[in-house]
């Protein structure tokens, strides 16, 4: 809060504006649900093109001491080379799954602005691995 503000807010009479997603509501998960996510950073220490797709990325991450790979639909908006040597936000703990036959251990976070992925990255060079709260 700033210097001289007071709050008049109560749990009482706050609101709960709804998330929207392409036009219809998101559901709300818990402060508990959120917990359960891992979000580090992680160092892309290599990157190409998926074989036999325009949109994939494969992406080698160190994420503190343990390489993953990843798959990243961003293709269209990020070169391999660009991303080499680049911080960015992982989410650790998701199932690995399997796209366009690569195996994906994670997924990076990014913003969509006006239909284009901006990948979230640290303010500050961090090392890999640093938990995200």
């Amino acid at each position: 809060m700033g210097i001289g503000l007071q709050s008049t807010c109560t749990c009482k009479n706050l609101k709960t504006i709804p998330i929207r997603k392409g036009g219809r509501n998101m559901e709300t998960i818990s402060l508990n649900d959120f917990m359960k996510l891992d979000l580090r950073v992680g160092k892309v220490l290599e990157a190409s093109k998926v074989e036999g797709s325009k949109k994939l990325l494969k992406l080698k991450v160190d994420i503190g001491g343990e390489i993953r790979q990843l798959v990243a639909g961003i293709a269209e908006y990020y070169a391999p080379r660009d991303l080499e040597g680049k911080l960015i936000v992982v989410v650790a703990n998701l199932q690995p799954k399997k796209i366009r036959g690569v195996i994906s251990q994670g997924m990076l976070l990014a913003a969509d602005h006006m239909g284009e992925p901006v990948l979230i990255v640290p303010e500050k060079n961090v090392p890999p691995g640093t938990k995200v709260r």
